[in-house]
């Protein structure tokens, strides 16, 4: 059996690489000689190919102690190689189990073949099998539509033909260096076969600001060296087809990459001079079958014509976004948000507010609204809704992704949400932005999550472009506020003064208001109220923003238990899209998942059921027993998520995995509490000891900067 050399550079990728060597060394052709190059990693990496050495002699370690590159480590892995064929990985990606061995099989006489690439953000599955004969598909003169993708992984190569022809990966070039060999090979190669069944799975990574592949680069990175890589391999190669290639290359990298980088005008000038001498190297007869519009941007960059190439990019901008704005009602909003609504007078006395995407009237921006409306401030004040809402005071409401509700953003020199705002909505110099966030972490938040199961794989990139905008971000406690600096990476300024939104839970916890309330919510006087407030699950999902919810807790035990003496109100996460049917326990169960301000069921509630809902750490305010039914823990935690808080030792109540155990802790509730009651006073101390009522006052005060006692 001929040896397959594996050559894997490796730098930084303690998350990916034990699953790459797993799928490097579990395929079932094991004429394998695994060589791994360290490239200076400063992260776990190292530790964890020293456990696969140790475990198969088939791993060999070469290392730099500073890192050189891919292209140095690839070089390295080719001049150590012995075996007959070899064939690339990047540690980050992995290869289903029978593709190397489909590979071999189908080579043939030809000095290398190459698989099919699936693109991936999680993990799958490493065994793909094929049944039947394969028939590999011949590439001769259309050989360069296998190396668009401008990688090098997923070909076999037969190692004498590489040797021969000293081929070798650019060490200068540190984004697109797989050019500079994949080029000169496709020249010495007539034919090339294409296997699709041989399937290798190549990881877009979804952290790609602190943690980005190569192809997550700076934008200014990218360009430098895709510009640098297409000047020199036009000099160097001068076959028809790989300069028709070359030409082709550049120009769809310039309309996708180059174009959107420099619709900031301040861009134009830092490449200009490198664009031109890239323009200079193009065969202008190519031209001819792309459309005017790229033509004459070329002809200008061509001729030097800065000053002509910007005034003629904005007009081309303008037209291109004009274009995007006809697509739809929501994409013209957009537009006339960028391009008209920001363009008119900011209002130094309007107030824009949402609250959970524009669902209810809640959380903090509503106490901090009714906070300026009692002590009348000079300011006016909108809301955004998805359905028209009757609210108190004299704010006007827009429906969300209306048109008024793009103006009035537009116009407004302050934002309040408790949530994200959209990405596309461009901030204005002046634009005062707060963000109340709404909860303290429990569940790994944004850039401390490892993978992302949720249904956007961009959550990381979207989530750093959003919170670049806050101005202020509000913390309940000195645990939230280390956990938002890292998680969010915000590094603006932090109000530390307790939650807006848990005013309420100190100035309405009496009986009277209580008693209130439950009027207000139709619920029985005579009944104590249970409160289940569960999360969502990022695994379970219609699409984006809309999660399934399948109710755990058995209802028709807790009616047979409490009916008598209990209502239980169920409050969903306002991610979830299912709606709950609750007819069978009419007068025992409610749903209040629609419910506007949780923080009124709170005060009515006399125990809380919740699992990973944050609502605990609000809850605790009123130092009233909670239970934690966390029927899926393991899962949640190892695999979804994950905590930071070791929920099992330090939440202020019961784990408890089944609705038995949970009607047991209810009918010994007393004993519950009591058993709690030195640990959710070190709880209350470390998690609640900042809210105290005022809050709002101490954020508006701040925000808006008023001096003195005003509160009425």
């Amino acid at each position: 059996m001929k040896t397959v050399s594996v050559i894997i550079p490796v730098y930084n990728t303690e998350e990916y690489v034990e699953q790459c060597l797993n799928s490097v060394c579990n395929q079932t052709y094991e004429a394998l000689e695994i060589i791994v190059i360290d490239d200076g990693s400063t992260d776990n990496s190292l530790k964890i190919i020293e456990e696969f050495i140790n475990k198969d002699n088939r791993f060999i370690l070469y290392r730099f102690d500073e890192r050189k590159g891919v292209g140095a480590a690839r070089n390295l892995g080719l001049s150590k190689a012995k075996g007959e064929f070899i064939y690339f990985v990047d540690s980050d990606d992995y290869v289903p189990n029978e593709t190397i061995k489909y590979l071999v099989e189908n080579i043939s006489n030809f000095d290398l073949i190459r698989g099919k690439i699936k693109n991936t953000y999680l993990n799958s599955s490493f065994t793909i099998t094929f049944k039947g004969l394969f028939n590999p598909k011949i590439y001769d003169e259309d050989k360069y539509k296998l190396i668009i993708n401008n990688s090098i992984c997923n070909f076999l190569f037969r190692r004498e033909f590489l040797i021969e022809n000293n081929f070798k990966f650019s060490e200068e070039n540190k984004v697109y260096s797989d050019l500079f060999f994949l080029i000169p090979v496709l020249e010495k190669s007539k034919q090339v076969p294409f296997l699709k069944e041989a399937v290798y799975f190549r990881r877009k990574r979804n952290d790609p600001i602190l943690n980005p592949s190569i192809r997550q680069y700076d934008p200014k990175l990218k360009i430098e060296s895709f510009l640098n890589a297409y000047i020199e391999l036009k000099d160097l190669y001068v076959n028809p087809l790989t300069q028709q290639f070359l030409d082709k290359q550049f120009l769809n990298f310039y309309r996708k990459v180059i174009v959107a980088y420099f619709k900031e005008e301040k861009n134009i000038e830092r490449f200009f001079d490198l664009l031109k001498q890239a323009v200079k190297k193009i065969n202008l007869n190519m031209l001819k079958q792309y459309d005017f519009v790229l033509n004459r941007e070329i002809k200008t960059i061509y001729y030097g014509e800065v000053k002509k190439y910007t005034k003629l990019l904005r007009l081309l901008n303008l037209l291109r976004d004009i274009k995007k704005g006809m697509q739809s009602k929501t994409q013209l909003y957009i537009f006339l948000y960028r391009r008209v609504f920001t363009k008119l007078p900011m209002k130094d006395d309007l107030v824009f507010l949402e609250s959970f995407l524009g669902k209810s009237y809640s959380d903090s921006p509503k106490y901090i609204y009714e906070y300026m409306i009692k002590n009348s401030l000079n300011y006016k004040y909108v809301w955004s809704f998805r359905e028209k809402k009757n609210i108190p005071g004299p704010a006007k409401t827009v429906k969300r992704f209306s048109l008024r509700y793009f103006y009035y953003l537009a116009r407004a020199k302050y934002w309040i949400s408790n949530s994200r705002l959209p990405k596309y909505l461009d901030k204005r110099e002046g634009n005062i932005y707060l963000q109340t966030w709404h909860g303290t972490p429990l569940k790994m938040l944004v850039f401390d999550m490892k993978d992302i199961y949720s249904a956007d794989p961009n959550y990381k990139r979207n989530f750093y472009m959003q919170s670049r905008r806050w101005d202020y971000l509000i913390s309940a406690n000195q645990y939230s506020t280390e956990i938002f600096k890292r998680a969010f990476l915000f590094e603006k300024e932090m109000l530390e003064y307790g939650y807006p939104r848990n005013d309420i839970l100190y100035q309405k916890n009496n009986k009277e208001d209580i008693l209130e309330y439950k009027k207000k919510l139709n619920l029985p006087l005579d009944k104590k109220v249970i409160l289940y407030a569960p999360t969502w699950r990022d695994d379970e999902f219609y699409g984006a923003g809309r999660y399934k919810f399948s109710l755990k807790l058995d209802l028709d035990k807790m009616k047979e238990n409490f009916e008598k003496d209990y209502v239980i109100l169920l409050r969903m996460h306002y991610f979830i899209a299912d709606s709950l049917d609750l007819e069978p326990y009419h007068g025992f169960a409610y749903d209040f998942s629609n419910y506007d301000d949780i923080a009124e069921l709170y005060l009515v509630s006399d125990i809380l059921i919740t699992d990973y809902s944050s609502v605990f750490f609000d809850y605790a305010n009123l130092k009233r027993p909670i239970l934690f039914f966390a029927y899926d823990l393991e899962k949640y935690r190892d695999k979804l998520r994950g905590f930071y808080l070791d929920i099992e030792n330090d939440v202020p109540g019961p784990i408890l995995k089944t609705t038995e155990e949970v009607v047991s802790a209810i009918r010994n509730i007393d004993k519950v509490k009591k058993s709690y009651e030195r640990k959710y006073e070190s709880f209350y101390n470390k998690f609640c000891s900042w809210d105290d009522g005022r809050a709002s006052e101490r954020t508006v005060k701040k925000v808006f900067g008023i001096n003195g006692d005003f509160d009425k």
